[in-house]
Formats: C-alpha cells, sequence, structure tokens
C-alpha cells in the first residue's frame, strides 16, 4: 500500500507545541490471529478502531506500548533515534505478556511508514517533534484469563512539544512513601499499559501540591530510588554518574542507555546500582530521562520533611553536557560514532 506523506504544512502553530494528543492523517494497522506470523500492515487514516468488549487488553490489560520520536536536523531531513532498541523492547513485553512478537524489521519499516507518510506534521528542528505510539494488545474477544485469540499492531503519531513545561528548567519532584512502580517479578521491566494507570493519582497529588512529579521507592524495602514516574532517575556526585540498576522492576530505557554510554565516552565513571534515596539526596545534581522528556535536569527534591535543592536550583554542568550530546546527536548537529541515528525517506511511505 502506498501514501503519499503531503507536502503542505500541518495546521498548526509549532511555538505553542505542548505534550497532548494532536492528531495526524495517517496511522498503521496489522491484525493476526493466534499462531499467525505478522506481516506487513496497511497505512489508513488516523480513526476509531472497532474492539470486542471481551478483548484480551480490555478484560485483563493484555497490552504494551512504545514511545518514540521522529525529528528535523537543522537542514530538514527528518531521523529517528535508536528504533532498534525501540524494537527489541517491544518484543520483550510481548513475550512477558503471552503476545506474538512484532519481528525487528516489521516494526522498524512500519514506524519510519508512519513518519514519512505524517511528514508535514514533523515540526521544524528545535521547535517539537513528532512522537510516535506503536501498540500491540490482545483485541480478540475471550472470557478466561489467558491470550487473546487476536492480535492487532497498531501505530499513531502526533506532534508534541516538551513533556515538562519550561524545557531544560529545574523540576521538583516528590519521593512517594505511599505508592510504589512495581514489584519483583511483576511486569515493571516492560511497556505494559497496565505499569501506568496506577501512577496517576500519585502524579496529579503531587502536582496539585506544586511538583513536577514523583520519585518512586522500591516496593520491598522502601528505600531504594526506581524511577520519576515514567522517567528513570540519575544523580552526579564527585563526577560519577550514578542511576539504579535494572533489576526487573524498571524500565530498561532508550534514552537511560544512551546518557550511560555518553557519560562514559566523555571519560565519566558510570555506576548502575541500588540507589539509595539517602545517597541521592547527598548528590551534587540529578536529572531525569526518556523519550518525551529528553534529560530533564532535577533541581529540588522532596522526602518527608526534608527538602533538598541541587545546584542552587540551576541545572547541572553535568546535566547540561550531557543534554547537549544528547540532542546533539539526535538533531546531527553531533558525529553520531555509535549509528544511533536512521533517516526516514519524506517521500513516499510504503509498505
Amino acid at each position: 500500500m502506498v501514501v503519499a506523506g503531503g507536502e503542505d504544512e500541518a495546521p498548526i502553530d509549532w511555538d505553542i507545541l505542548t505534550f497532548s494528543l494532536t492528531p495526524t492523517d495517517t496511522m498503521y494497522l496489522s491484525q493476526i490471529r493466534a499462531g499467525e506470523a505478522w506481516k506487513s500492515g496497511d497505512l489508513k487514516p488516523y480513526g476509531d478502531i472497532p474492539i470486542s468488549p471481551a478483548a484480551g487488553v480490555l478484560n485483563y490489560g493484555q497490552g504494551i506500548f512504545e514511545g518514540m520520536k521522529a525529528q528535523r536536523t537543522p537542514d530538514g531531513e527528518i531521523v529517528m533515534f535508536r528504533p532498534d532498541m525501540n524494537a527489541a523492547r517491544f518484543e520483550s513485553g510481548a513475550r512477558r505478556l503471552g503476545m506474538p512478537p512484532v519481528p525487528k524489521d516489521i516494526f522498524v519499516d512500519a514506524v519510519k511508514a508512519v513518519v514519512a507518510a505524517n511528514a508535514r506534521w514533523v515540526p521544524p528542528g528545535g521547535r517539537g517533534a513528532l512522537y510516535l505510539r506503536p501498540c500491540l494488545w490482545g483485541s480478540g474477544g475471550i472470557l478466561g484469563v489467558a491470550p487473546a485469540p487476536q492480535f492487532t499492531f497498531c501505530i499513531f503519531a502526533c506532534p508534541v512539544g516538551p513533556y515538562f513545561k519550561g524545557g531544560m528548567t529545574p523540576i521538583s519532584l516528590k519521593v512517594s512513601d505511599e505508592f510504589h512502580r512495581a514489584a519483583p517479578g511483576g511486569q515493571g521491566g516492560i511497556k505494559a499499559i497496565g505499569n501506568y494507570a496506577p501512577g496517576m493519582i500519585p502524579s496529579m497529588d503531587a502536582k496539585k501540591d506544586g511538583f513536577s512529579e514523583v520519585i518512586y521507592l522500591d516496593a520491598v524495602e522502601h528505600r531504594y530510588v526506581e524511577e520519576v514516574g515514567a522517567a528513570n532517575f540519575f544523580c552526579v556526585k564527585n563526577g560519577t554518574v550514578h542511576t539504579p540498576k535494572l533489576t526487573g522492576t524498571i524500565l530498561p530505557g532508550v534514552t537511560r542507555a544512551s546518557v550511560c554510554q555518553l557519560a562514559k565516552d566523555m571519560g565519566m565513571d558510570v555506576k548502575e546500582e541500588r540507589l539509595d534515596i539517602s545517597f541521592a539526596l547527598t548528590a551534587d545534581e540529578a536529572f531525569c530521562t526518556g523519550t518525551a522528556a529528553v534529560l530533564a535536569p532535577i533541581g529540588k527534591i522532596q522526602h518527608g520533611a526534608r527538602v533538598v535543592e541541587f545546584c542552587k536550583g540551576e541545572v547541572g554542568a553535568t546535566t547540561r553536557k550531557l543534554y547537549a550530546a544528547l540532542t546533539g546527536i539526535q538533531q546531527r548537529q553531533l558525529p553520531d560514532k555509535h549509528g544511533w541515528v536512521m533517516s526516514v525517506q519524506q517521500a513516499r511511505a510504503k509498505l
């Protein structure tokens, strides 16, 4: 199937973009029955999808998703950042939830096709990105607790601005002592849809108190840092970069892995470890990472009655350095020695 990407400018003011839903022209859809192999799907106009009220995703939460971005370089080229890592995480999540994994080549080709078909919605360089949401869910109806008899692979896209208002302005976080994101042996290490609804109330409560998000601690000892809402946590002390190690309860973020590598490239010592909140509060600076957040500096953390400010509320030197390196590579303004950036043809999307 061939769909033109469109050359006309999208009807949107790029300068007021927020991280919110703006429907675009085209989405991708593929469906298979249990036992069938995935094949290339179709590009369709963005719109609602009929689904059985007995669908596995609605009744038992059998679903995963990914978050990715496409953006323009200063010379107008459209690129994506490490889609192979998203494909691998998508495969892992599908296996954990009893769904047929989408092969890497089909996943990457489908994402590139959606970007090309929605090329006019990719903001100019430095003014936002096209956010991509690949989803896989059990769409077939089933009554017993078991994998669905049918599965749907869908990708939609929308132009977005910064996840946290203010861009590189330091954010304030509140440690949650009441709620936990995930428990050992569960599904915290995959991007399962069921991981996110429980975090809505803690996040909303934190924002009512003037914070941007919450920091979750581990569910066993209630002392080790896990994640910042839907982002990975980092802190820097005496020149060493610290981040929670992947124990199965923390999402293996694509941006997280990239920042760890960039810090090592710069000669920094990087420690992936069980990160005690008491240690984190003594750090010189802190930040969080994610596809949506990119790299957000942390200016203040409140844990109980204790409030700690980092870098006098300013962006730390290491945070700024890593942000500049990451975004420079993503926008092809710096050398991409690891081969992380993939070009997307803007002409026609072909499946």
